[in-house]
């Protein structure tokens, strides 16, 4: 697993870019109905397309898609890599990472800890 922002900018247009990501799930219970949709709605937030694989899989699925998403059951301990493509790509990829990271503001909502 890395923990470096990949970021890769056409020279002709230097309003879109590509950016991948690796952070893992360290959630209680992974990316079960509440933390599906705070990822989701905060990837929609983004113009860019945003697609996740998960623990090394060549499938990427929409990142924008709860039923995508949820579908893939993502545990605890699973390594997501997560990659944008448009513009605000580095900034959705930066805001998905931290979300990851602070497990999804559950604890800060919830009064508890996961």
């Amino acid at each position: 697993m890395t923990d470096r922002l990949r970021i890769d900018k056409r020279k002709d247009d230097t309003v879109h870019s590509s950016c991948q990501t690796e952070v893992e799930v360290k959630h209680g219970v992974g990316l079960h109905a509440r933390p599906s949709v705070t990822f989701t709605r905060l990837a929609k937030s983004f113009p860019c397309s945003i697609e996740v694989a998960v623990n090394g899989s060549d499938i990427w699925l929409n990142g924008k898609s709860i039923i995508k998403i949820m579908g893939a059951k993502i545990r605890k301990g699973s390594v997501l890599r997560i990659r944008a493509d448009g513009i605000l790509a580095e900034e959705a990829i930066r805001a998905l990472k931290e979300l990851i990271e602070r497990n999804f503001d559950e604890e800060m909502k919830h009064g508890r800890t996961v």
